[in-house]
C-alpha cells in the first residue's frame, strides 16, 4: 500500500511540473502539410498555443508569367495552379477572356464544359476525402477507394484531350475538340456506377466510430468567422452558409439544371467531409442532365490566333471544388494581359487556419488542416 501511495504521489508531482512552450516546424517537407507548406506551431505539451502559416516555397509565379504569354498560352498555366482541378481552372480563365473580348460560346461547348467541370469536382472531392482519412490515420483502404474512382474519371479526361491531370482542354470560344464516340458509353457507365461507390464509401466512413470521434466538433468554424475571412466553397457551406456561385451568380448554363446546395450545421471537420460527399452526388445529378440534353453542333467559335481584347478590365469566377475561383484580367489591347490576378480559394481559405487550430492537439491539427483541402500550386501562384 505504501508503495502504491508513493507512486500515486510521484505521478501527481510529475503532472504538476510546469512545461515551457516549444515551437516546432511542420513542413515544408512534412507529408501532412499537403505540399511545400510550413507551419510554425507553438505547443504546450501537445496543445496548440499559436500557429504561423508560412508559404512561398513553391515559387510558381503564375500571375507574373501570364503577362508574357498570349491569352491562349496562359491556359497551360491555369492547369498547374490547382493541379487536382485543371478543368475548373480552365473554365474560370477562358470565361474571363470571353467576357473581356466579347467571344460567344456554342451550346454544345457549354455542355462539354459543365460535364468536364463537374467530373473534375468529383475527382477533386475524392482526393480531399481520401487524404482526410489518411490524415486521421486510415492509411490504405479509404484512400485507395477514392483513387480507384478518380482514375476512372481521369480515363474520361484522357479520351477528351489526351491528358489526365494538366488538361488544357478549354479554349476561348469553346473547347479544344469534341468528345470521341467511345466517351459517351464510358461516361454513362461511370456515372451509373458512382452512386453505388459513394454508398460504399459512406458505409466505410460516415458511421465509423473513430472517424466520428476525430471529426465531430473538431476544428469548428462559425458562419460569421467564415464570412469575415472571405471563405468560400465546401468550407463555407459546412458552416451553414448556403452560397454557391453556380446558384448565386449563374455562369455558363448552370441556370438550366436542377441541383441542391448541401450545407452543414456546425462547421466542424465532419461537416466539411459530409458536404463534399453530398456535392459529389449533386455533380452526378448535373452530369446526368447534361447527358440527356446536350445538343449537336460545333464545340468552338473560330477566334483569331492572337486574341486581342479591347482595353479594359474584367473579373469572372466559377464555383471550383475548393471555392470561388476567379480571374481578374486587365487588357491594354495587346496579345497578352497587362495584369492577371487569381482569386485562389486555397489561399483565401487559409485565412481562418490559426483560429481553427489554437486550443487543439497535435493529432487534431493534422485532421483540421487536412479538412481545408488546399493545393499549394494555387497558394504560391
Amino acid at each position: 500500500m505504501k508503495r502504491d501511495r508513493r507512486n500515486h504521489l510521484s505521478q501527481r508531482a510529475l503532472m504538476a511540473v510546469k512545461t515551457e512552450p516549444v515551437t516546432i516546424n511542420l513542413g515544408p517537407q512534412h507529408p501532412s502539410t499537403h505540399g511545400v507548406f510550413r507551419l510554425r506551431v507553438t505547443f504546450d505539451g501537445e496543445v496548440v498555443l499559436d500557429v504561423e502559416p508560412v508559404f512561398g516555397y513553391l515559387h510558381r509565379g503564375t500571375e507574373k508569367l501570364a503577362e508574357s504569354r498570349t491569352y491562349t498560352q496562359i491556359i497551360t498555366l491555369t492547369d498547374r495552379t490547382d493541379y487536382t482541378a485543371a478543368m475548373s481552372n480552365n473554365m474560370a480563365y477562358v470565361q474571363t477572356v470571353e467576357k473581356l473580348a466579347g467571344i460567344e460560346v456554342p451550346e454544345r461547348a457549354e455542355y462539354m464544359r459543365v460535364i468536364g467541370a463537374e467530373l473534375q469536382r468529383i475527382a477533386s472531392h475524392m482526393m480531399a476525402t481520401g487524404f482526410l482519412l489518411n490524415d486521421i490515420g486510415a492509411f490504405a483502404t479509404p484512400l485507395m477507394y477514392c483513387f480507384r474512382e478518380r482514375e476512372r474519371i481521369l480515363d474520361l479526361f484522357e479520351m477528351l484531350c489526351g491528358a489526365r491531370v494538366t488538361l488544357s482542354y478549354m479554349r476561348p470560344g469553346g473547347v479544344f475538340q469534341d468528345a470521341p464516340d467511345e466517351f459517351w458509353p464510358a461516361i454513362s457507365r461511370i456515372i451509373g456506377d458512382l452512386p453505388h461507390y459513394l454508398d460504399e464509401l459512406e458505409k466505410l466512413i460516415t458511421g465509423n466510430e473513430i472517424v466520428l470521434v476525430r471529426t465531430r466538433d473538431v476544428g469548428l468554424l462559425s458562419a460569421g468567422q467564415a464570412i469575415d475571412c472571405s471563405i468560400s466553397g465546401p468550407i463555407l457551406r459546412a458552416s451553414g452558409v448556403q452560397w454557391d456561385v453556380r446558384k448565386a451568380d449563374p455562369y455558363s448554363i448552370y441556370d438550366r439544371f436542377e441541383f441542391d446546395v448541401p450545407i452543414g450545421s456546425v462547421g466542424d471537420t465532419f461537416d466539411r467531409y459530409m458536404v463534399r460527399v453530398q456535392e459529389m452526388r449533386q455533380s452526378i445529378r448535373i452530369i446526368n442532365q447534361c447527358l440527356a440534353e446536350i445538343p449537336e453542333g460545333p464545340v468552338r467559335t473560330e477566334t483569331p490566333f492572337f486574341v486581342r481584347p479591347p482595353v479594359g478590365d474584367v473579373y469572372a469566377a466559377v464555383e471550383g471544388p475548393k471555392g470561388e475561383l476567379g480571374f481578374y484580367i486587365v487588357s491594354d489591347g495587346g496579345i497578352s494581359p497587362y495584369r492577371c490576378k487569381i482569386r485562389a480559394p486555397s489561399f483565401i481559405n487559409l485565412t481562418a487556419l490559426r483560429d481553427m487550430l489554437v486550443g487543439w492537439k497535435m493529432g487534431d491539427l493534422i485532421t483540421i488542416f487536412g479538412s481545408l483541402d488546399i493545393v499549394l500550386g494555387e497558394v504560391d501562384r
